[in-house]
C-alpha cells in the first residue's frame, strides 16, 4: 500500500488554516490521521504575555506611576451624577482607594489605586469611554 503524500500535506495545511490540533481522513481502506502537538501552541501563547508585561514596565520611565483601566467601558469620576469625585489633583490616596468607576455592560467596576501616592493627573473626563490599558490617572 502506498500513502499519498499530497493527502498528508493537504491535511497538514487544514490544521494550520483552521487552527486544529488533529484531523482524520478516511477513503475506502485507507485511514490517515494527522495531529499536532499542543505543547508548541502553549509556548507560543505564553511568549506574547511575557513580552506584554515587559512593555508595561518600560512605559513608566518617569517617577510617576500610571493607573490604567482594567476593562473597556465608561469612566465615572464620582459615585453618582453631581456627587463628590473619588479623587482630585493633589489629593493623597492610599493603596486600595477607589480612583474611579468604569461601567461596562451595566456593571459598575470600582478601580482601586495600586499604591499610595499623590494624584498628579486625571487623564479622563467624567462619562468618557475608556479602553483596556488606557491611562486614567497618574500618581507620584
Amino acid at each position: 500500500m502506498k500513502i499519498n503524500k499530497n493527502i498528508i500535506k493537504e491535511l497538514n495545511d487544514y490544521l494550520e488554516e483552521f487552527n486544529l490540533t488533529e484531523i482524520e481522513y478516511t477513503e475506502k481502506d485507507v485511514k490517515v490521521k494527522v495531529s499536532k502537538s499542543r505543547i508548541s501552541k502553549n509556548t507560543e501563547a505564553i511568549a506574547p504575555a511575557i513580552d506584554r508585561k515587559i512593555v508595561k514596565e518600560e512605559v513608566s520611565i518617569d517617577n510617576f506611576k500610571k493607573i490604567t483601566s482594567p476593562i473597556i467601558g465608561t469612566a465615572y469620576l464620582a459615585p453618582e451624577p453631581g456627587g463628590k469625585k473619588f479623587i482630585e489633583i493633589g489629593q493623597k490616596i492610599k493603596k486600595g482607594d477607589t480612583v474611579m468607576i468604569v461601567e461596562a455592560m451595566k456593571t459598575m467596576n470600582h478601580v482601586p489605586s495600586p499604591l499610595d501616592g499623590i494624584v498628579k493627573e486625571i487623564s479622563v473626563e467624567d462619562g468618557q469611554p475608556v479602553e483596556f490599558g488606557q491611562t486614567i490617572a497618574t500618581i507620584d
